[in-house]
Formats: C-alpha cells, sequence, structure tokens
C-alpha cells in the first residue's frame, strides 16, 4: 500500500541548493535522507542563480527561487504561476485611490509596529495577514513606487523617530531605508506558494513571509531551525557597520519584530543548540516550544584517514571556511603569526570560497603579506571532497565570531582530528571534554597558544582524536539526527491548530 508523503516547504535564505555552508549541508543532509516527505524549496536570494550547486535529491518535488536583489522584479526572471490576464489585471487596478485607500493603512500601522518599543505581535500578524489579501488582488511594484507611499512613510517615520538619542535623518537616508523595505518585503508579490502540510523556516527573519502566506491561505503549520541566531547575527553585522543611526535604527528594529514574528507564529522551534535558547527567550520564544536537535553526520564518509605524505613531515592545520567576515579569517591569519614564532614550518591551509566578498579577501592577503606569512597561510579555494579536508592537518581551526552547531566541528572530529575553536554557538556542546579547544573569539594570542600546545605534544594529539571521533559516534550521527527531525515532522503535522483559516477576502 502506497503511503502518501507529507509535504513541507523548506524556506532558505541565501544557503541550499545555491549556495554553500553549513546550512546547506544540513538541508542537503534532510533533504537526502528524510524519505518521508516531499520538500518543495523556496530559496531566496540576492541574485538570481542558473543552477543548484548541489545534486537533489529525487524528495525534493519543487525549487522557487526569489532574488531579492536584481535589478528587475523575481518575477521579471521567471513565472511564478501567475496566470497573465491576473498579473496584468493587478497593475491596471492598482490605482492611486486603491492604494490610498487599501495600503497606506497596512503600512503606517507596520511602520508603527516596528518603531513600537512593545512591539505587538498579534497586530503585526494581522497586518501581514492584510497586506497578503491586499497583494492577492494588487500588484507589488506599482503599489510600493506609488507617492501615497513615499509621503506615508516619510511622515510616519518623521513622527516615530522624534525622541531618539539621533533622530536626524537625510533625504538619502529616507530613501535608502524605503528601498530596503521595499526588498524586504518582495515574498509578498509572491502569493502563489504551493500548498503544503509544513513551512520549515530555517532562520527567524524576513524569511518567514512565504511561511506566513501559506499559513494564512491554506493553514500550513510553520515550525524553524534556528542555526546561528538570526538577530545576534544581524546586531553584529549592524553595529560593525558605518551605516549613519537612522538606517542602523530601523534595521535592528525591523530585524527584531522579524524574530518575535517567527517565534510567536512557530509551532515549533528546533535549536542546533543550548546556547541559541537563551537569544530566542529574550525575544519571546515560548520555552515549551523550543527542543534542541544537534547536528549530524556521515560517520563513515567523514573518518579517520592516514595523512598525505605530502604534509606527513609538516605540522599542518586546516580549516573548512568561507572567506568572510562572520569566519574572522583575520584573527586566524594573527594566530598563525603567534604560532611561526615557535614552528617556523607551521601550514595552515584554508579550504573554502575566497570570492563571496572580494573586499574581506584582499584585507586577508594584505595581512598576509604584512606578516610574512606567504609560505605558512593559505587559501585553498573552494573543495568539492570535504572529508579528506581534515585528514590533512594535524588539527583544525575555527575562529567563526557566530556559529550555531558548526558541522566543520563535527566532521574534523569524525575524522579523528582535533579542534581549536572559538567559543561560540553551540562549539563548546559539540568539543565536550578532550576533543579540543574552545577559546575566547577574536584572541589571536590564545588562539595560537592552543594550536602550539596541540601541534607539539603528540601523546595529547591522540588523546584528543580518539575522544573526539568516539564522541562523535556516541552523540552525533546522522541517523539520529534524521530518526528526530522524523519525529518533529509528524508532531507538528499532528498539531490542531487553534485559527479558523477560512479567510473572508476582506481587507483589514
Amino acid at each position: 500500500m502506497r503511503i502518501e508523503k507529507k509535504s513541507v516547504l523548506l524556506v532558505l535564505e541565501g544557503t541550499y541548493p545555491f549556495n554553500g555552508g553549513g546550512v546547506s549541508t544540513w538541508a542537503h543532509i534532510l533533504c537526502n535522507r528524510v524519505s518521508t516527505i516531499d520538500y518543495k524549496l523556496y530559496s531566496i536570494n540576492s541574485d538570481f542563480e542558473d543552477k543548484p550547486r548541489y545534486e537533489l535529491s529525487d524528495n525534493i518535488s519543487q525549487v522557487i527561487q526569489v532574488p531579492l536583489w536584481t535589478p528587475d522584479e523575481p518575477y521579471d526572471y521567471r513565472s511564478y504561476g501567475e496566470e497573465y490576464y491576473k498579473t496584468v489585471g493587478k497593475k491596471e487596478w492598482t490605482t492611486g485611490a486603491v492604494v490610498r485607500r487599501e495600503f497606506v493603512p497596512l503600512f503606517k500601522r507596520l511602520l508603527t509596529v516596528i518603531y513600537s518599543e512593545q512591539q505587538d505581535m498579534k497586530e503585526l500578524d494581522a497586518i501581514f495577514k492584510a497586506l497578503w489579501l491586499y497583494f492577492e488582488h494588487y500588484d507589488y511594484k506599482e503599489t510600493m513606487r506609488n507617492a501615497y507611499v513615499w509621503i506615508t512613510y516619510r511622515d510616519t517615520v518623521s513622527k516615530l523617530i522624534v525622541g531618539e538619542r539621533n533622530p536626524d535623518a537625510s533625504l538619502i537616508d529616507l530613501t535608502i531605508g524605503l528601498r530596503w523595505i521595499y526588498r524586504f518585503l518582495i515574498p509578498l508579490a509572491i502569493v502563489n506558494v504551493p500548498k503544503v502540510d509544513i513551512a520549515h523556516l530555517t532562520l527567524s527573519g524576513f524569511a518567514v513571509i512565504p511561511a506566513l502566506i501559506a499559513h494564512y491561505k491554506y493553514g500550513t503549520k510553520i515550525m524553524l531551525t534556528e542555526h546561528g541566531v538570526f538577530i545576534r547575527e544581524r546586531l553584529l553585522a549592524i553595529n560593525n557597520s558605518e551605516y549613519p543611526f537612522f538606517l542602523k535604527n530601523l534595521l535592528i528594529r525591523f530585524s527584531e519584530a522579524m524574530a518575535r514574528l517567527v517565534y510567536y507564529k512557530s509551532e515549533k522551534i528546533i535549536s542546533v543548540n543550548k546556547f541559541n535558547k537563551k537569544w530566542e527567550i529574550r525575544y519571546g520564544a515560548d520555552p515549551k516550544k523550543i527542543q534542541v536537535i544537534y547536528n549530524g553526520i556521515d560517520t563513515d564518509l567523514f573518518s579517520p584517514m592516514p595523512k598525505p605524505e605530502h604534509l606527513a613531515n609538516i605540522p599542518t592545520v586546516v580549516a573548512a571556511a568561507r572567506i568572510f567576515e562572520l569566519k574572522d579569517i583575520i584573527t586566524m591569519i594573527r594566530s598563525c603569526a603567534v604560532v611561526k614564532k615557535e614552528i617556523p614550518s607551521v601550514q595552515y591551509l584554508i579550504y573554502g570560497d575566497d570570492h563571496a566578498v572580494p573586499a574581506y579577501t584582499e584585507e586577508c592577503l594584505a595581512l598576509i603579506q604584512e606578516l610574512g606569512l606567504e609560505d605558512n597561510f593559505k587559501l585553498m579555494g573552494p573543495r568539492q571532497d570535504p572529508h579528506h579536508i581534515f585528514p590533512e592537518g594535524d588539527i583544525s581551526i575555527l575562529t567563526s565570531i557566530s556559529e550555531g552547531f558548526p558541522y566543520t566541528v563535527l566532521e574534523s572530529m569524525s575524522c579523528g582530528v582535533p579542534v581549536v575553536a572559538t567559543d561560540v554557538g553551540g562549539v563548546n556542546e559539540a568539543l565536550g571534554e578532550g576533543c579540543g579547544y574552545a577559546c575566547k573569539p577574536k584572541d589571536a594570542d590564545e588562539i595560537g597558544a592552543r594550536v602550539i600546545e596541540l601541534l607539539i605534544n603528540d601523546d595529547l594529539r591522540e588523546f584528543m582524536s580518539q575522544n573526539a571521533r568516539r564522541r562523535v559516534l556516541e552523540n552525533f550521527t546522522i541517523n539520529k539526527f534524521i530518526s528526530q527531525y522524523e519525529e518533529v515532522y509528524e508532531t507538528v503535522n499532528r498539531g490542531v491548530s487553534q485559527e479558523n483559516y477560512e479567510l473572508d477576502k476582506v481587507f483589514v
């Protein structure tokens, strides 16, 4: 007897299936191994991508791609299943009078919630439901580019920022702010989301919009897997940016509102580590909704191997890391300089995309040259066989300033390679006792000292190698990971919704 699969809309942003990284690894494993689910991918990207980076499983029946920052709108690149007559009709129906009467009040309410000190999630939920209903009938671009929207935005925000520590905003600041809002809300234009049983989010941010549409339209249940905490990483990035106060404030408030809304609407919140829970609860998540499921890996693929012959007598440190700010490669380079003073022949081999953020890569290369590390620290570029990266090293290294539950740490441990990492996210939970060292972020001296300690002490390194492999086999196998997600899907799908989804087509 053929059992009908349950359907899941897996909502991703900047990751699977078009880009690499830890979340993509997680998603690829999930979609390949959970055979009881029909996955439909909703991939939000910066630009339009021609083809997936990964070979997609038969468990994936559909891929929807929504580019946010392209010169044209997403529906200028591809069809989202809306009939042509309706697309044309929406543009004609979106008159100035309609925008002023139906949309402007909603937009004003949205801005008011964003800037409120006590952001009301019931109100924000109602606003997004009304926005969905509005865009079922009217055109997104014609609406957002209407003069009434600009006037409402300008006047409303000007009043709301009065009393802020630094309320001044230039015309260009206001313009950029509205452009950002325009881009963040673009998924509202894609009203034809698939009918699915569950919408599974992979971050607590603006990517919730397609899940909300499915929820309002079909009664779809929403769940979240939190990797690195979206709002924490947003705050780090915004505070380190050079944006003027008005734009920083807008980004923070809007990001906080969306994170709170995700926690409010999710029936289950899966955290990949215990560290995330305090951030989730701080932003309104019900602790009873939260469950920790650690990432799992293929321990047959990531297994101990002999060190390659050409590196056999060279003290070698390896890393698998995309070259960008969050991985803090600058501190990794500085740690190499510390190690070189004691071990002149040390080699740091860094595998990962070095074209993702060209300006940051140039900064790294300049520092390598400045510190005289051209023969010691090498950017090796991306590699398609990650299970062969870690056996090249005596130890591995991770210097991130934020993480969820990093696959690179588990993969290294599974290969029997001890880890020196920064104590962020779930790193300490992964390492446990005697598998490596967790160091203070951005502390190149401490990181370098731990690298030296492991490279010069063969017995300690062997002890940690055996501990690391054993810890992965006991706690972080792929079978355990998959069985836990299968159980969560079943639990969420069985949940009884409290809301009536027979919606009247009446604008709130």
